[in-house]
Formats: C-alpha cells, structure tokens, sequence
C-alpha cells in the first residue's frame, strides 16, 4: 500500500512514516519544512517540498497515486493561533480544504485525519473526556480542528470519502521541536540540557499547573497504522487516560539531571486549559490499540535522545 504523509518531515508525522515503513508500505512525504527537518525523513521514504495548499498538491497525487492519505501538517501552537488566527485558518482550514478537494478528484480510498482532544473539548470536568463529549474550543486552533472534522463528514456524506479522526492528547518523544512554543517535554529537556531554568506556567490558583495526558509518540504511531484500515467514520481519542501536573512533569524529567534548578513560575498563556485528559475506550475497541510505554519509559528515552 502506497500511503501519503502530509507533514511528514514533522516530529510525530515522521514516527508514523517509520511505522508504516516497518510494516511493509510505501511511504511519500510532502512537507514545506516550516517546522519539519529533513533529518526526520526516513532513508526509504520518498519527500515532496511541498506546502498543502499549494496547486501542486495535485501534480503530487497524479504521480503518485496514493492509496491513503495520513494529514499531519499543521499550524500546532495554541498560543500562536491566539496570536495569528487568519494564519492557523490558512493552514488547518485552508490547507485542509485544498487536501480534501485532492482527494476527491484522485477518488483517494482513506484520510487519516489528525485532530486535537484537549483543544476541542475545551476545559470540563469530564475528565476522563469520551469522544461524544461537545466541542468547547476556547482557541483558534481548537476551532478549525473542530471545522475540520465537519468538513470531513460534509466530504464523507457529499463524496464518499472514508476517513478517520484521531483526537490526540499532548504527545512527547523524540525528535519534538524544543525550540517552539509546543512540547513542553522537549523544550524541559532542551531547557536542562542548556544549563538554564525552565519556566512552569500555571493558573494563579493552581500553581503546580495544568493537568494533561502525555502520550509517547510511537504509541501514536501504531494507533496511525492500526487506523489504516480500522476506525472508518469515527472520531477516536489517541491518549492515554491518564493525568499529571506540569510541575510533577518536571520534576520528573528533573530527576534524569544532576543537580536541577526549581523552575520558574509564569502565568498561563491564552489558550490554555486547565485539564485536559481522553478517554481511550473507544480506541481499544476499534483499533484494538492502547498505549504501551508509560511515562516514566517514555521520559527515559526521550532524555536520552535529546542528550
């Protein structure tokens, strides 16, 4: 099977290359390397610079012949989307819209859509927060993946498109970019690593911070791959069920370092939850996929990778 990776370049688009690549597939990735490395790529993976809303997209598809789409690319950042909203609708509306279109005219047999969790459902006490939960998107980048998702169902009902949804918690692992304004486990690490102190943000009246699920990156990876042929007009949380505090975050990567400094204390950003954790049920029953590495393991290698 031949499977396209939009953002493929990307920190977790490019685990998901590899998993397709270890389980027997082609793999075409088409990244305009505005967050993405070429050093991500993998070796038996065939790379496109090529932006999503751009007319070549096309040009791609009538070369390639992809037999199922995996959408990665992406504007990630809330905060930057609280900053630049018209840029996060050129990308996560836009750009889907052009993808979707693509698709439809090359009669592409499966999208992967990939959506947000904690960013959809807002804030609520429902925690941990099912797939049927109503959107609550309190950011633009929260709002155009939740308009992306109806598109699909508009697309799915209009022209038969199969897809599926994967609502991701925050994933972490190796490769993250720890020089942007997403990934906090990366940018911790990068943090230490430098010899600096790492800042934990937090509401007033909880100091040690928000609450998420971390998720390892090569569990998402597998769920990606269980998805290719599973799931077909669902929306599933790809998460782990579980909570932790981002000062117990830190304290936890801290404990890999000699010597670590107490973080410094910053006020939440726009944008921010105050928790957010998925339910991964529906997960396990579709694509027989949940998680396999903790945080702890996953922390453990993430620091060495970065070291």
């Amino acid at each position: 099977m031949k499977v396209l990776i939009t953002g493929g370049a990307g920190f977790i688009g490019s685990h998901v290359a590899d998993a397709y690549l270890r389980a027997g597939h082609e793999v075409v990735i088409a990244d305009n390397l505005s967050t993405g490395n070429t050093d991500n790529i993998p070796a038996k993976a065939k790379f496109y610079l090529l932006d999503i809303g751009s007319q070549e997209l096309d040009k791609l598809f009538e070369l390639e012949k992809p037999e199922i789409v995996d959408h990665h690319a992406a504007q990630i950042s809330v905060t930057a989307s609280t900053r630049d909203p018209m840029q996060d609708a050129r990308v996560n509306a836009l750009g889907l819209l052009n993808l979707l279109e693509t698709c439809v005219r090359h009669r592409i047999g499966k999208l992967i859509f990939i959506s947000t969790g904690g960013a959809i459902y807002g804030d609520t006490e429902d925690m941990p927060t099912p797939e049927g939960h109503p959107p609550q998107p309190v950011s633009p980048y929260g709002i155009h993946k939740s308009l992306g998702e109806q598109y699909l169902r508009f697309y799915g009902a209009q022209h038969g498109l199969h897809y599926t949804v994967l609502r991701y918690a925050n994933v972490y692992g190796p490769r993250q970019n720890p020089l942007g304004e997403a990934g906090v486990v990366s940018i911790f690490i990068n943090t230490l690593l430098k010899g600096q102190t790492p800042t934990v943000f937090a509401y007033p009246d909880e100091p040690e911070g928000m609450l998420r699920d971390y998720v390892y990156v090569e569990d998402v990876a597998a769920a990606n791959l269980a998805a290719a042929d599973k799931g077909g007009g669902e929306l599933i949380n790809i998460g782990t069920g579980l909570t932790t505090t981002t000062g117990a975050l830190y304290r936890a990567i801290a404990s890999f370092f000699e010597h670590p400094p107490e973080p410094k204390r910053g006020e939440a950003r726009p944008g921010d939850l105050r928790r957010s954790c998925l339910n991964i049920e529906k997960a396990e029953k579709v694509l027989a996929w949940k998680p396999s590495v903790d945080l702890k393991e996953g922390l453990s290698r993430t620091v060495n990778f970065f070291s």
